[in-house]
């Protein structure tokens, strides 16, 4: 069954778009310099507040002092932080001791070397992705053997090959930005859309495995 987290979100609409399709996990890009969906730490605590009970907040960090994503577990803005930079295993673990919170630590992954290495992370959870993120563009999904570890999968996914991608990878959770934009904007209708196609593909995916176990 696999989760749906949306990211780049920017906006009140943005908030209400998510809270009506009730993805899993909400991305907001903070502190970011160059990234045009980047918000200051003031700005996506004002639109946590407005997020659904049950979507959890995720921010996403790239080589920011520690201190600034401790601080956002810590009072309660974030469920988790997602870190696309050069951070290493002391950066994560020191986040992991002194908040209690899961991190997530995205990759790069262009060879097979990059997929074990992520393996090999300490992070709670991976994420695997085409480049530093908000690419568009999906990676060389041959390259990912079967893993046992839960992995959010990012990458140029959208509605076209969403199907194929749960049923070649079966990542724990999808992670999807640009592909639910119109002119740069969050569009309403393909999140909704997003969503549907989620429930309807993990329905299947539950249906057959009850099957299969009925015929064992």
């Amino acid at each position: 069954m696999a989760k749906l987290k949306i990211c780049g979100l920017t906006c009140k609409e943005d908030i209400e778009a998510v809270n009506g399709a009730k993805p899993d996990f909400a991305g907001f890009i903070i502190e970011v310099p160059g990234r045009r969906r980047s918000l200051t730490a003031e700005q996506v605590k004002v639109l946590v507040k407005g997020l659904d009970k049950e979507i959890l907040p995720v921010g996403v960090f790239v080589n920011a002092a520690p201190e600034l994503p401790i601080s956002l577990l810590r009072d309660g803005t974030l469920w988790a932080a997602q870190l696309h930079g050069d951070e290493d295993e002391d950066y994560i673990e020191k986040i992991q001791n002194m908040t209690g919170k899961p991190v997530i630590k995205a990759f790069s992954i262009k060879t097979p070397e990059d997929v074990q290495r992520a393996l090999r992370s300490p992070a709670d959870y991976i994420l695997l992705d085409h480049g530093a993120g908000g690419t568009g563009e999906p990676f060389d999904w041959t390259l990912v053997p079967p893993v046992r570890r839960p992995f959010f999968l990012a990458g140029g996914i959208g509605p076209e090959n969403l199907r194929s991608a749960i049923g070649t990878l079966h990542p724990w959770a999808v992670d999807l930005s640009s592909s639910l934009e119109t002119d740069g904007r969050k569009d309403r209708a393909k999140i909704q859309q997003i969503a549907r196609m989620l429930k309807q593909i993990n329905t299947l995916e539950a249906y057959r495995k009850e099957r299969e176990a009925d015929l064992e």
